[in-house]
């Protein structure tokens, strides 16, 4: 991993920090409540391809929260300004869970600098009849067998005993994450209203044993977005970058490499 460097932007009293490596297409990934562990095991693979930005969302990681961004809507659009500060063009959003979320409304807001929505896993609707997991109420076990399907994976999350920093960063995260989402209840019904202007080509990508939104929320998204294609995992929860990880990879470099 060393091709991957940490940077910071201080932006309107915030010190953005993220971790940037490779050349090529702009990739954005925008992690979810967990923070932006979910997506580190592939930043260097991805690097190999693409230029790879992995921002901790304000409030999340390393980046301090800030008084003015306390619902999705206002990181949306602070990437936005991020976008413009940063002078990124044809930016490909990759969003996870809540990170998902944050993604979509970013590219109902304004698409000019756009090129591709790649949500995963997604929060941002609500389903009819099947309803998204409680995973603030949940134990450990319980997590950990509703965001993986496969028993290593599971077997693996428990194993792990954090340090007290790592405890304090999920703590935090989560803290953050319940101020964003909760009250909202992990969804935006203006999306559905605006959904004929997600225009740009996107990239579904879900596990079909997702115990957080299940797969039901997938083909939500998928009949909403005209310009959309959707793939399920087999045997699959709700982080298929690591369940499904080689497979996942090949995916998403074969979509963005298509587009540009």
């Amino acid at each position: 991993m060393n091709n991957i460097v940490t940077e910071n932007l201080h932006y309107r009293g915030i010190d953005l920090n993220y971790k940037v490596a490779g050349d090529g297409p702009v990739l954005l990934l925008l992690h979810g409540a967990n923070g932006s562990m979910s997506f580190s095991p592939i930043v260097e693979d991805l690097s190999k391809h693409f230029r790879v930005i992995l921002p901790d969302h304000p409030g999340f990681g390393e980046t301090k929260q800030a008084e003015w961004i306390s619902t999705i809507p206002d990181l949306a659009y602070f990437y936005l300004d991020i976008i413009k500060t940063m002078n990124l063009d044809n930016v490909n959003l990759v969003g996870h869970s809540m990170g998902g979320w944050i993604a979509t409304e970013i590219a109902l807001r304004d698409s000019h600098n756009i090129n591709s929505l790649t949500l995963i896993s997604s929060a941002g609707l609500s389903v009819k009849g099947t309803p998204m997991g409680d995973l603030f109420s949940w134990s450990p076990e319980e997590a950990a067998s509703q965001v993986f399907a496969r028993k290593e994976f599971i077997d693996e999350m428990l194993a792990k005993v954090p340090n007290e920093d790592e405890i304090s960063l999920m703590a935090s995260n989560r803290e953050m994450a319940k101020l964003l989402c909760k009250e909202a209840q992990f969804e935006n019904p203006e999306i559905k209203k605006w959904a004929h202007r997600l225009d740009k080509p996107a990239l579904i990508l879900w596990g079909d044993s997702d115990g957080i939104f299940p797969e039901p929320f997938a083909h939500a998204f998928h009949n909403i977005i005209s310009n959309s294609k959707l793939e399920i995992y087999k045997d699959c929860g709700h982080v298929p970058m690591l369940e499904a990880r080689e497979r996942f990879l090949q995916r998403l470099t074969d979509f963005i490499q298509m587009l540009t």
